[in-house]
């Protein structure tokens, strides 16, 4: 694992510990990670004396989603291009995730495969033999939540804002996870205004198993993670076949084939154009602040 770029991986007696490790950019999402964390979530899998893995990101936050500021403001720079295609050609993927010319054509079925590779690595946790516990503190936002919510148990800060803003425009939860976690009619409440929960209140809502506060999170995580790491393999994987099979009675697969064909049409709406547009001519980050704008009174 020592090509990793995106993330690092350790094993500290039976836990295997996997920490997103792009701080500088808010440990923003690449095309590399998804496919990173499956391949270190299949390593731990193999390893017989790892009984859990603890996911976790460094620096102030978990993840902020998406590193989009290249692609939404289309600098996409010298470097090669993704998955085999030229850095700037109309295959290259992050072209097609930037491409927001309505005079362009946008390929959706590459879209799709695009998008959907990234869910797989997501939902490396979800199917991962061994639980995953996350641990987040910080902020835990937009594609971020793919990963927290794939994850088996949640541990959160107690301030940390959890939520998807991107359903304002521009984006589709690709997992498709929340109404299997927390219901439908809270799905919608948060969905349908892109606003976030505290993880105070993820708690409340059933989201996080403990929202504990910044000087008690670590200690409660790694309580859990060594609670669970004292359970023989074969009972754990058990356990979490178990579960999870009650969320795939649910149509899981179906959600997310259509939440992830979804995403790439947010992305290609009248409203994602000129969201892109903006973002190429102030900056991604000011164009999110002027999109969130008219939602910072806080729900009430």
């Amino acid at each position: 694992m020592d090509t990793l770029k995106t993330l690092t991986y350790d094993v500290t007696g039976r836990m295997a510990r996997i920490t997103l490790n792009r701080p500088e950019r808010g440990n923003g999402i690449t095309f590399e990670m998804p496919a990173e964390l499956a391949a270190c979530v299949e390593r731990a899998n193999l390893d017989p004396n790892v009984h859990v893995i603890a996911l976790s990101g460094n620096g102030k936050g978990f993840c902020g989603g998406y590193d989009l500021v290249m692609t939404a403001e289309q600098n996409l720079g010298d470097e090669g291009g993704l998955m085999g295609w030229p850095q700037g050609s109309s295959m290259d993927p992050q072209v097609q995730l930037a491409n927001h010319n309505p005079d362009e054509i946008w390929d959706p079925i590459l879209d799709y495969a695009m998008m959907s590779r990234n869910v797989r690595g997501f939902m490396s946790l979800f199917y991962s033999d061994k639980p995953v516990i996350c641990k987040v503190q910080g902020f835990c936002v937009a594609g971020g939540t793919d990963m927290a919510l794939c994850s088996d148990l949640l541990f959160i800060e107690d301030t940390a804002p959890i939520g998807y803003p991107p359903a304002r425009v521009w984006g589709v939860p690709t997992t498709a996870l929340w109404a299997h976690r927390i219901g439908a009619e809270k799905a919608k409440r948060l969905l349908f205004t892109g606003d976030c929960l505290t993880g105070k209140q993820a708690a409340e809502w059933g989201l996080a198993t403990e929202a504990p506060t910044a000087d008690k999170l670590e200690q409660r995580f790694e309580g859990m993670l060594e609670r669970v790491a004292r359970l023989p393999v074969n009972q754990l994987v058990m356990m979490k076949l178990l579960i999870n099979q009650t969320l795939m009675s649910q149509g899981l697969h179906t959600s997310q084939m259509l939440a992830t064909i979804f995403d790439g049409v947010a992305r290609h709406t009248k409203e994602g154009y000129a969201f892109q547009q903006r973002a190429g001519a102030v900056g991604f980050k000011q164009a999110v602040k002027e999109r969130d704008a008219p939602f910072n009174d806080a729900g009430e």
